[in-house]
């Protein structure tokens, strides 16, 4: 770990200098904040070790071996541990408490050896101001529910724990995630598992290319509609998929396979539910979270954090080498930094300038979490990925804290999938501004990496739509059948390559796709709810269309591929030479570079363009190593695969040599150097 240095930031962007300040006053907290930890064990010490003393942990006391079980409940006046070993009696087991607000006891083994076990079902009895409830531990590893709905901690201690058999991949090429939710990844209407995902569905994410799966609602979360963002036991992998060695199975297959596995991360904020969740634990509003106004996220229905307090901290941190040490991960998204990191959590606000990254608007304390963070798991970890989930443009969010940033490998372009739906809904394509739209893609901030998608699983949530519905809607339980005519369909699938090649190559140095969008699911996300009456119909993915040859799903798939091809190939992603080398805004066309390759479209509805001269870089006959027109993707064919467009001597545009090619309208093609 090395001290942060803000100049480096302003070193990097010049117009930071006005809030030199601002940016060494986060420097110096971020050093106050970890010397603090470093009292009290260290950063990589027991201040992201909390899980081995709290909750319940094998050791000894005066010799004898046994079980630990410790929570911190400051403002408690009772705790007593309850399950099936005691018979439920808050009186039997009761915990004694310390000065700082930490109750404990210890069970040894020769008396509770045979009572309380593997799959021992428990709870802490805690009795505040508030009244006595039995609550599930801040940090049980296992939650189950009981026979009548509630949420039940589970000692989880198997006599023959999973063995890793593999080691996590090293990664040769860009990042390309492929993001999933493990209990709507299967066809069949129900909730899916961590067997059944492992099984049936990394295999797939494997043979498209992609070399990162990207897993939400990991965390324990009692509705499941949620989406896994509202979370009640931290530590806890959810039940709803499986046990935590069958998830420690699916990370050790998807590393087998070549795939890293980074999971959502929801530091961002917390259930309200008390019984099952971390709200008013101890009987105060303040324990985790601010106290009042503050404590509460209006428009999420959540809790917020207390960055600045010790213990949450501690509990967070911790949470975030968790994960890593004992499940494999390698890596987090982490979810609604946008929220965390402004006091009004960005609602409404339009960050427009610089200034609205240096106000009291900024919650400091998140922001130094997330630089301690940031800078434990990199330390611990040199490899892994995190990526924010930022809309805001915070300067340094992806840059290292060593340089005065806040750590992260990535963050999301979240402004892409927003420009896509704007443009669809307000313009149609033939109207569409190419320089306009070319800019947009290439809107970021300089020296951070972005991780570029076109939409995700925000986008495909019952209340918006995908690309493909957008684009075809009641078309795609018509006319998806290969040989069935439909204009809308063939302008449908051309778009959505179009949008797909546009934004894989130009929107940032990583890629991400939700799963089913690779091959234009057509439906929407809706989870069991009353007013489905509890269906799971569109809660689940239908692989079977991508599989079925006679439907044009399956050409869909193979485009996606190929994109993923194309950076395995040709390093596409981390290469930061781009620009725009011809733009004919009256007939629709446009062309570009990125690395060694050519990018030409004609988004133009009905005029294809023969003999369309277009300026290469380089002094060199080009050949198509992509071309969306390919019957192969359900195009038209118009152009032959492979073909070949001779080099010749006539300026163009800056460029001492261009190629004549044939571009059919509502496609693109991808040139290589032959």
């Amino acid at each position: 770990m090395t001290d942060p240095d803000s100049a480096r930031l302003i070193s990097i962007d010049p117009w930071l200098e006005p809030y030199a300040s601002e940016l060494k006053h986060r420097t110096t907290s971020f050093e106050a904040a970890r010397d603090r930890l470093d009292a009290n064990g260290g950063l990589i010490g027991g201040a992201s070790l909390a899980y081995h003393y709290y909750g319940l942990n094998r050791g000894e006391r005066h010799g004898v071996a046994g079980l630990w079980y410790r929570e911190w409940a400051p403002g408690a006046s009772y705790l007593a541990l309850v399950g099936d070993f005691n018979g439920w009696d808050r009186g039997k087991n009761p915990m004694e408490p310390d000065s700082h607000g930490v109750w404990s006891i210890f069970l040894p083994d020769r008396e509770y050896g045979d009572r309380f076990g593997h799959q021992s079902r428990f709870k802490v009895h805690v009795a505040s101001a508030i009244g006595g409830f039995d609550r599930v531990p801040a940090y049980a590893r296992r939650v189950v529910k009981d026979d009548f709905g509630s949420f039940t901690a589970q000692h989880w201690d198997p006599p023959a724990p999973y063995r890793f058999k593999h080691h996590p991949p090293s990664q040769t090429h860009a990042l390309k995630i492929y993001e999933a939710h493990v209990g709507m990844a299967q066809e069949s209407e129900r909730v899916g598992s961590y067997a059944e995902f492992e099984q049936n569905v990394l295999p797939r994410i494997a043979a498209l290319g992609y070399n990162a799966v990207q897993l939400m609602a990991i965390m324990e979360h009692p509705y499941y509609g949620s989406f896994g963002y509202h979370v009640s036991s931290f530590y806890a992998p959810c039940s709803n998929f499986g046990t935590p060695e069958e998830l420690r199975r699916l990370v050790d297959t998807a590393h087998g396979l070549g795939l890293v596995v980074i999971m959502d991360l929801v530091h961002s904020h917390a259930v309200k539910n008390t019984l099952e969740g971390l709200n008013r634990f101890d009987g105060t509003d303040h324990q985790y979270f601010h106290a009042g106004a503050r404590g509460e996220h209006v428009a999420w229905d959540s809790k917020c954090f207390d960055y600045a307090r010790y213990e949450v901290q501690r509990f967070l941190l911790s949470n975030a080498r968790y994960w890593l040490d004992e499940f494999g991960f390698d890596g987090y998204r982490f979810d609604g930094v946008t929220s965390m990191i402004y006091l009004n959590h960005g609602l409404g606000a339009e960050f427009s300038s610089y200034d609205d990254y240096f106000n009291a608007n900024v919650d400091t304390d998140a922001v130094i979490y997330l630089m301690l963070a940031n800078d434990l798991i990199h330390t611990l970890h040199p490899n892994a990925i995190t990526i924010a989930e930022d809309v805001s443009g915070m300067p340094g969010m992806a840059r290292p804290v060593a340089d005065g940033g806040l750590g992260f490998d990535y963050r999301l372009a979240m402004g892409l999938p927003d420009n896509w739906i704007k443009l669809l809904k307000e313009q149609a394509d033939e109207e569409w501004d190419l320089g306009s739209l070319y800019q947009t893609l290439l809107n970021r901030r300089a020296s951070e990496k972005h991780v570029a998608y076109a939409e995700s699983h925000d986008q495909a949530l019952v209340g918006d739509k995908t690309l493909a519905f957008r684009l075809m809607d009641a078309e795609m339980y018509t006319s998806m059948l290969r040989g069935v005519p439909s204009p809308i369909v063939d302008r449908g699938i051309a778009l959505l390559k179009l949008i797909r090649l546009l934004t894989f190559s130009l929107g940032g140095e990583a890629w991400m796709n939700f799963m089913g969008n690779e091959f234009g699911h057509p439906e929407w996300i809706d989870f069991p709810r009353e007013g489905n009456g509890f269906s799971h119909h569109f809660a689940r993915r239908q692989w079977s269309l991508v599989d079925n040859p006679s439907l044009r799903y399956a050409g869909i798939n193979r485009f996606d591929a190929a994109l993923m091809s194309l950076d395995n190939t040709y390093n596409l992603l981390t290469d930061p030479l781009i620009a725009q080398l011809a733009l004919h805004q009256d007939t629709h066309q446009i062309v570009y570079r990125r690395g060694p390759l050519v990018f030409a479209y004609n988004l133009h509805p009905t005029e294809s363009v023969a003999d369309l001269r277009i300026p290469v870089p380089d002094a060199v006959d080009y050949r198509v190593v992509l071309n969306t027109d390919d019957l192969e993707f359900e195009g038209a064919g118009r152009v032959a695969s492979g073909a070949v467009y001779p080099m010749q001597s006539v300026p163009m545009y800056g460029c001492d040599q261009s190629v004549q090619i044939y571009l059919p309208c509502r496609s693109a093609q991808v040139l290589a150097p032959r």
